[in-house]
């Protein structure tokens, strides 16, 4: 359902060009500082693929693709991506991308199936999407930690960049990011809900990554939802607790809440694989094209993810709304509703 979180007094903090202007920077300076901070290289993405490839990214596992049909393909239906979490690892082993090296895109998707619409949720997604080889010894908490630490210094560059441009617009994010797992999480704060939990620690800390995203809990329940084919949300992490992925969230005071800036993880081995699929009762995948490949052994191990680029501009920027910052369809009485509590959605 629609939402409109409307911060009390708000105002722009930029005006129109001024916005624009720091959308452009900050998309450059965070894209450039990322690639030379986890040695990344820049490929062209697709905005669709062929169904039935096992290519496109179920996210949840429940959420619809936007599909049409390719005449010149004998209506062969196509479907608008996701995101690109394992087109991303094709790639590495087309681009015989060696480790400690990886590539990232521009990732634009639709997700049809949004069923939040406001400040922090659209129909348009754009991301990066990046994806990186690894060694089998790197498959590990440890080597997880170090790219969430490396990624967060790319985030605290990018506010000192927009502070030097704007200096209206004051640092505030916590010098270092805290860790947690889903379950620690879940017996510190046992009577709330997983995003009511997600508030209260990046409340207190600033910044935030939750690791074991999928896996299931010691009350049976699990924090939130991942498909099984791309991260490995079973195998041994630290403390033992399973789960070698995590969101990345930061503490947004002029929304008052936690907002997720990224989604990232180890990716499944074969026998991640294969686990995951039995837990989620969809081991019919292994016949799609992608499962295959990972199967047989044809792709490298990697680590991965997405960042959201309109929610880092938005952040970064001071904007209380995604539609500040990007051109989407919203309800007709949002963008009145927004307009009158003084955001102007594009």
């Amino acid at each position: 359902m629609s939402y409109l979180i409307k911060p009390r007094g708000y105002h722009s903090l930029l005006d129109l060009r001024q916005t624009e202007f720091g959308i452009k920077q900050l998309k450059d300076f965070f894209q450039l500082n990322l690639s030379a901070e986890l040695r990344l290289r820049r490929v062209t993405a697709p905005l669709f693929v062929l169904k039935g490839t096992g290519l496109n990214d179920e996210l949840s596992g429940i959420e619809r693709a936007v599909t049409f049909p390719v005449k010149d393909l004998g209506d062969a239906e196509a479907e608008v991506v996701h995101s690109l979490a394992k087109w991303k690892r094709v790639m590495l082993a087309e681009y015989k991308i060696e480790e400690g090296y990886g590539l990232y895109t521009d990732m634009n998707a639709i997700r049809a199936d949004e069923e939040n619409l406001g400040n922090l949720h659209s129909l348009y997604v754009d991301q990066w999407d990046w994806e990186q080889t690894i060694n089998e010894k790197d498959r590990n908490i440890d080597y997880l930690k170090n790219i969430v630490k490396r990624i967060y210094a790319v985030m605290l560059r990018c506010e000192y960049m927009v502070y030097e441009m704007f200096p209206q617009i004051k640092p505030i994010l916590p010098p270092e990011i805290h860790f947690i797992h889903a379950e620690e999480l879940r017996q510190k704060y046992p009577q709330l809900s997983p995003k009511d939990r997600e508030r209260e620690i990046t409340k207190e800390y600033g910044a935030v990554f939750i690791m074991g995203i999928g896996t299931t809990l010691a009350d049976g329940t699990q924090h939130d939802l991942r498909a099984p084919d791309y991260d490995d949300w079973t195998s041994m992490g630290g403390n033992g607790l399973n789960g070698l992925n995590g969101d990345i969230l930061i503490w947004n005071p002029l929304l008052d809440c936690a907002v997720e800036m990224s989604s990232m993880g180890i990716r499944v081995n074969k026998e991640a694989l294969l686990r995951q699929l039995q837990l989620t009762n969809k081991e019919e995948k292994k016949e799609l094209m992608f499962h295959k490949k990972l199967l047989n052994g044809e792709l490298p191990q990697s680590i991965g993810g997405g960042i959201g680029q309109s929610r880092v501009c938005m952040f970064f920027l001071r904007k209380a709304h995604i539609g500040e910052i990007q051109a989407s369809i919203w309800p007709e009485s949002m963008r009145k509703e927004a307009a009158d509590s003084g955001m102007f959605l594009i």
